[in-house]
């Protein structure tokens, strides 16, 4: 089976190409608070003001004249949501942050959060697949009152065991110790663990490599496409959930791994063709956290377009066989199963509605909307009792009615997708990525959640320019905080 590299990909799939070479001229980052007296309440609040904040990556971005170098923008929570203004931008060259900004680093393939150091503000972990030649680097920037300000380098326990260090990030309390972990994969078979207890003066409290059966060539289409966490079997103890393919046999799934005093040990394998993806939730609201996998591509495995399945969690971990499988042809889902759509190239898990059960939006950037190919759509798959479900499933595009702009082809529209809650009201918003709109500078689209489900009375789109971003090749939300 023929995969090509992600990057090599994503460049081919633009409609144009040109690079603008512009410097980043972003303010400086603010100097942080005191430490606060418990940890942060959410894994996204950076500022700790008590909303969640959204963190959305432009990996091609030029800076400092080095072109694909690299920018991360996180907009800052409020009661009236998210607004252009009310951000910080990071790069390699923003004052306090580790490492130069160089040639082709991509510094934002990778984004997860959480407060590693507890002192009342989440942390940014940023990873860069690019750098070193393709070695990867990970970088943690600090929570504080005013904003994210400073960071320190996460090192690579062993780079001659792998390429793309930082290809994929988690952050969960693995051992129940109350400390935030951070768990970072790579083109590898080993992921490595940065325990809590982290400090800005010496980082991890310690680290240990988790032993798995990933399939890994050092080629970025092998080893952990994705890392996601949540507590399965509701013991309090976070668990990890590892996308990927199986070395023994090849076959394509995720790995699941229960938490513990111990640290992380295998539960299963949810063998499913789904490699590259996975996102964690409770989707019946039964306490137990759900894993949700997509199949998406264009090999056929199980759609011409791509399938979403979740498979439910329990006091004993993830139950081996799916709930539910659902594609475009599913009744009640929006649209058809179309060879090459790519549903389910992008998952986030959270409650749109606020009745306790999560839904799942789905990305879906190859979707043709009248002429446009490659246009791009969204669809909201909601939460219920016996678990996902395709009744009242919701479909966006830049062509309904109330999105911001117009479904033209190369937008990409769904390249990224985010449900959190970022008005505080307790129900999460959608944010969306199209990191082709404008051939291809990119964009970021924000629509509120609701109890009838995600609206789009109030929605709003930013592009780079009002987000203090130059012009040119930047793939703005080609990647969203999960």
């Amino acid at each position: 089976m023929l995969r090509h590299h992600r990057s090599s990909r994503l460049h081919a799939l633009a409609l144009a190409t040109a690079t603008v070479a512009a410097a980043l001229t972003a303010a400086p980052l603010l100097t942080a608070a005191p430490a606060a007296a418990a940890p942060a309440k959410y894994a996204d609040d950076f500022n700790g003001d008590g909303y969640r904040d959204l963190a959305t990556a432009a990996p091609y971005t030029p800076v400092g004249g080095k072109t694909d170098a690299g920018a991360v923008v996180v907009n800052y929570g409020s009661a009236n949501g998210i607004s252009a203004s009310r951000r910080t931008i990071v790069t390699q060259n923003t004052a306090g942050i580790p490492g130069t900004a160089e040639q082709g680093d991509e510094f934002g393939q990778a984004l997860t959060s959480g407060d590693l150091n507890r002192d009342g503000y989440a942390d940014l972990v940023i990873g860069s697949t690019g750098e070193n030649a393709e070695s990867g680097a990970v970088v943690i920037v600090w929570g504080a009152k005013n904003g994210l300000s400073g960071g320190q380098v996460v090192p690579d326990p062993a780079p001659a065991d792998h390429n793309e260090y930082g290809m994929s990030l988690a952050v969960g309390d693995y051992s129940g110790d109350g400390r935030a972990d951070l768990a970072v994969g790579s083109t590898g078979s080993d992921i490595w663990i940065h325990k809590g207890g982290f400090t800005k003066a010496t980082g991890a409290a310690s680290r240990y490599e988790l032993a798995t059966e990933l399939y890994s060539t050092g080629s970025s289409i092998y080893g952990a496409q994705s890392l996601a966490s949540g507590d399965l079997n509701g013991d309090g103890t976070t668990d990890l959930v590892v996308s990927g393919s199986q070395a023994e046999t090849y076959d394509d799934g995720a790995f699941v791994y229960l938490g513990s005093a111990s640290g992380l040990t295998r539960q299963t394998f949810l063998k499913n063709g789904a490699y590259e993806l996975a996102a964690v939730g409770d989707l019946n609201g039964d306490g137990y956290a759900d894993v949700v996998t997509a199949t998406y591509g264009d090999e056929g495995r199980t759609s011409l377009g791509g399938s979403v399945s979740a498979y439910l969690g329990s006091a004993t971990g993830v139950r081996t066989q799916p709930q539910t499988t659902i594609t475009q042809d599913t009744p009640g889902v929006p649209g058809s199963d179309e060879e090459g759509d790519w549903f389910g190239n992008a998952l986030s898990v959270a409650d749109v509605t606020g009745d306790g059960r999560a839904e799942v939006a789905v990305g879906t950037l190859h979707e043709t909307i009248g002429a446009a190919k490659i246009a791009g759509s969204v669809t909201v798959l909601r939460g219920s009792a016996s678990g996902l479900t395709a009744t009242g499933a919701q479909s966006f595009t830049q062509n309904t009615a109330g999105v911001p702009g117009t479904a033209e082809s190369a937008d990409r529209f769904g390249a990224s997708v985010r449900l959190c809650d970022l008005t505080g009201d307790g129900k999460a918003d959608l944010s969306v990525g199209a990191d082709g709109e404008n051939h291809p500078a990119g964009s970021l689209y924000n629509l509120r959640g609701a109890a009838s489900g995600v609206t789009t009375g109030k929605a709003i789109s930013f592009g780079p320019g009002s987000l203090g971003l130059p012009s040119g090749y930047l793939r703005l939300g080609q990647v969203m905080l999960r």
